[in-house]
């Protein structure tokens, strides 16, 4: 008995090693792993293979460690790549929100300051309307008083003569005598004296614009690098697969704002650029060549009756001439309606007076402030800029008084002088690079018919076309060599002078033929 229970010991001794061995068979603890299943891919004892394994192809233990450490280790290294190019991929994410979130602190940035900028034009404009409002208000009071202290005057005479009077009524009889006939003297001269006449004031009134909200901006959407991961490495054809998909990169895009001029803006910057077209149909040459059309028959916004004249400044904003409607449209170069202004003639000699493109908030107040001193509407011919952003506009009154004007960018005269009555519209443009006003003369008697250049203080420099016959000169402009070009109405043509106002060539499209220089005149065929 004591045998048996020392041999159950010794084997329980024995077993319990076994199982502590690392290679020790799960199946059969007493036995240990030798050999590796090929077929079944996994470690087996001698009793297995009997069993379970019987005629499968076996190998060594360590050789097939070694096999499979090498499998797995290629599976690790590539794991660890593709965690690596995701890893990289989400610093990108990371940069890349940095990044939005500067851009958009920059575009807040630029929305505020353009707000802040419009502000302080709306106060500064406030301020000006507030300080015309109380010039105007002073000189009402200074009229009433005025006429208070005459008034006054001659109250004080008739009141002394009348308590002079009735204290010398209850001293005597010789006193009242000679104090009748100072009375009298005074009473009499009042009463053939007028009697005061009502004070005639002059109190301001102030319109608010009716036009839409200045545009402050616009918000664009701006394209940044995509976030990509590198190519991931080749998988190993070997079990496990590995995971092949891959994270689509984020295209978030932020949206930066664009400094445009807002319609309530500053002068724009001054350009003196000679290359630059200078006529009244140049602008900004900056803008890809698109067509854009706009408008239709009318009285109403953003409708034309007759427009006779276009312009456009280097913040991209279009003016049109709108003869009979009597006013000055402004328009994005898409084409939206921005804001208009009456075009007004001051009562004072009849000088035109158009409200040329000022800023919206100034136009409307401006019309008021000129209401008071008499001013009546007058019909634009045609509208140019010139080098400094000024505005030069040429028109007529109702009563047929030509003159050129030049404007600033809040509508107010700068310069003017008379022009010939001739009862025909006018062309106008500037040369920028001599700072010289050409206009458009047509007399309809065949006389008289020709371009007249004049310096910006109305003296005249030269004529223009007189010698090639133009009977019936329109439109004109001034191309950036200086060179002019004038469109013909009679003769179906444009004559092209050079900037010293000789003649270059003449084109008849109609005809198809061209006169004088015709290797000048292909260039603008």
């Amino acid at each position: 008995m004591i045998e048996k229970l020392r041999k159950q010991e010794k084997h329980l001794e024995e077993t319990r090693e076994q199982i502590q061995s690392g290679n020790r068979c799960s199946f059969h603890p007493t036995e240990e792993v030798k050999l590796c299943c090929k077929q079944c891919n996994m470690p087996v004892c001698s009793e297995c293979c009997e069993e379970g394994h019987d005629g499968h192809p076996t190998t060594g233990l360590k050789k097939a460690t070694q096999e499979r450490r090498l499998t797995v280790q290629a599976l690790i290294n590539e794991g660890t790549n593709i965690m690596e190019n995701y890893l990289s991929f989400l610093k990108g994410l990371g940069e890349k929100e940095t990044t939005l979130n500067e851009k958009k602190q920059q575009t807040d940035n630029s929305i505020i300051q353009a707000y802040n900028q419009m502000v302080q034009k709306l106060t500064e404009r406030k301020d000006h309307l507030l300080s015309k409002s109380g010039e105007n208000h002073m000189e009402n009071l200074d009229r009433i008083q005025t006429e208070r202290d005459r008034v006054l005057a001659d109250v004080n005479e008739l009141s002394a003569a009348c308590d002079q009077a009735e204290q010398e009524l209850q001293q005597g009889w010789v006193e009242i005598l000679s104090q009748q006939t100072a009375l009298t003297e005074v009473v009499g001269k009042y009463r053939e004296k007028a009697a005061p006449t009502p004070v005639q004031t002059q109190p301001a009134v102030f319109q608010p614009t009716d036009t839409p909200v200045p545009v402050l901006g616009h918000v664009r959407v701006q394209s940044l690098p995509s976030a990509s991961i590198p190519a991931v490495p080749a998988p190993i054809t070997a079990e496990p697969a590995p995971i092949t998909a891959e994270p689509a990169p984020i295209t978030v895009e932020p949206a930066p704002i664009t400094a445009e001029p807002a319609p309530i803006t500053a002068a724009p910057a001054s350009s003196n650029d000679a290359a630059r077209g200078t006529g009244h149909h140049h602008g900004n040459q900056t803008h890809q060549p698109q067509k854009v059309t706009f408008g239709e028959s009318g009285s109403g916004t953003g409708q034309f009756s007759y427009p006779v004249g276009v312009t456009v400044s280097d913040e991209g904003e279009i003016f049109v001439a709108d003869r009979e409607n009597q006013r000055i449209q402004v328009f994005t170069l898409q084409g939206t309606f921005v804001r208009q202004f009456s075009t007004v003639v001051s009562g004072h000699h009849h000088h035109i007076l158009p409200l040329q493109v000022p800023i919206q908030q100034r136009a409307t107040s401006l019309a008021a402030l000129r209401s008071l001193s008499g001013e009546k509407k007058i019909y634009p011919d045609d509208v140019a800029m010139d080098g400094e952003g000024n505005l030069w506009v040429v028109g007529r009154t109702r009563f047929a008084a030509y003159f050129a004007v030049q404007y600033n960018k809040l509508g107010e005269e700068l310069r003017k002088f008379a022009l010939q009555k001739t009862g025909w519209y006018k062309g106008v443009a500037v040369d920028t690079r001599r700072n010289h006003i050409l206009i458009t003369q047509a007399t309809g008697d065949g006389e008289n018919n020709l371009v007249l250049v004049f310096k910006p203080d109305g003296t005249l420099v030269r004529t223009v076309g007189q010698q090639q016959g133009t009977m019936h000169p329109c439109y004109i402009t001034v191309d950036g060599e200086g060179n002019i070009l004038v469109s013909d109405m009679r003769n179906n043509c444009v004559f092209v002078y050079n900037k010293d106002g000789q003649f270059l060539f003449q084109h008849e499209e109609a005809m198809g033929c061209y006169h004088g220089n015709t290797e000048t005149a292909g260039r603008y065929q």
